[in-house]
């Protein structure tokens, strides 16, 4: 079973991630993973954070001599300003505790998880939990990630992703998406493929933070090169359309995933709606089929059918405004102005490439549980094996 997890804080030490369930023979170099760290630390719009921090990974387990080895992978990302923050976060107690820290949040602030997660786990400071629930915790989730995709790309799958929308700005979407859709959407500042919504979006960008204001928007995410029957229709908590909304939904900010049509859908005929199918001679990891359309986005009952995998992501402005709302003072009970943390004007960039990275796991783990393998030869074998049956079965069935 692959599965991760994360630890750290914003503003702590480090942040951890733990890889579990990786075969063992994957060739894996820590600049595999520094490359998608930097690549979601980009986008026109983003904080003074990003200035500071120069995200990278250190391998603590897991990895040998340039190979997984099978056991859990496990990566370390250092906080460059920790020091900053040492006397705020030091897990240590000082002599003054339990009184409240320097930088005690008491105003928390609307949008965000500060109150109800204050309430929720009886602190007295917000801080114990926007310092987690922030989106830097995303960074470890992309380590992962990262690894994930380098396991898929050996197939010949890729995972990319462009944004459509922006802060009231659509992007025109080209009939043809580029071959590598990651390398051409990194090209531009806010990581979209129309260059003229890209000039009113930068514009858009400004006067929001001018204003004090975020701006929030859609990513589209493309998954290519996928076999057939990864994913299953007779479990619900199997079906792979399930399991991609809910990794999707856990993205700080995310409100809304689309998958293909999406909620378009809703709105049209049934003809209007399902993707027909045809031959195709050239297409062995389909079953030697296609789909004439892709309005399912490359999903049937659960299950993908080999074409693109596609899946919209919607993401609300950002919480912490610089011109902030109001809240309540928790010290005097009277009304207040949130207290305004360092942010960005808009994250949707660096989201698309979060949703890359939670596409690309979802997409690693029903891979691994189809195929199976504790190491990568065998991988590849039963992943060869299946797609030699299924284009030998459609074959005979053209007979």
């Amino acid at each position: 079973m692959l599965r991760f997890t994360t630890a750290g804080e914003s503003h702590g030490p480090a942040l951890i991630s733990i890889l579990e369930g990786v075969p063992a023979g994957l060739p894996l170099l820590a600049e595999h993973v520094n490359a998608e760290l930097a690549r979601r630390q980009r986008g026109y719009g983003r904080g003074r954070r990003m200035q500071i921090e120069q995200d990278a990974i250190e391998f603590l387990g897991g990895v040998r001599a340039g190979e997984t080895i099978g056991a859990p992978v496990a990566m370390l990302i250092r906080n460059r300003d920790w020091d900053t923050w040492r006397e705020i976060m030091d897990p240590a107690p000082r002599a003054a505790d339990p009184e409240l820290r320097r930088r005690a949040v008491r105003r928390p602030r609307p949008g965000h998880a500060d109150l109800t997660g204050l309430l929720k786990y009886a602190r007295d400071d917000a801080r114990d939990i926007l310092e987690r629930a922030s989106a830097r915790e995303t960074t470890a989730r992309v380590a992962a990630a990262a690894v994930c995709k380098r396991l898929l790309d050996e197939f010949g799958i890729r995972v990319g992703s462009h944004v459509v929308h922006l802060g009231g700005i659509d992007a025109r979407r080209p009939e043809e998406l580029p071959p590598d859709l990651a390398a051409a959407a990194d090209a531009s500042p806010l990581r979209t493929l129309d260059t003229d919504a890209e000039r009113e979006m930068v514009a858009r960008i400004d006067a929001a933070k001018r204003e004090g204001n975020t701006l929030g928007g859609v990513c589209e995410v493309v998954c290519t090169g996928l076999p057939v029957g990864l994913g299953s229709h007779v479990s619900w908590d199997r079906k792979l359309d399930g399991r991609l909304a809910a990794a999707i939904m856990s993205i700080p900010a995310v409100k809304g995933v689309e998958i293909g049509l999406g909620f378009e859908a809703a709105r049209r005929h049934g003809a209007d709606v399902h993707d027909e199918i045809v031959p195709a001679a050239d297409s062995p990891r389909t079953g030697h089929v296609r789909r004439v359309t892709n309005r399912a986005g490359g999903l049937e009952g659960g299950m993908t059918t080999g074409e693109p995998l596609v899946v919209k992501v919607a993401m609300k402005p950002i919480s912490t405004l610089m011109r902030p709302l109001g809240t309540v003072d928790l010290d005097s009970g009277a009304r207040a102005e949130a207290v305004a943390e360092r942010s960005d004007v808009t994250a949707v960039p660096a989201m698309g490439v979060i949703a890359e990275a939670m596409v690309a796991f979802v997409v690693a783990q029903a891979f691994l549980e189809k195929f199976g393998g504790d190491s990568l030869a065998e991988l590849r074998r039963n992943h060869d094996s299946y797609v030699s049956d299924i284009a030998a079965r459609m074959g005979r069935q053209g007979d």
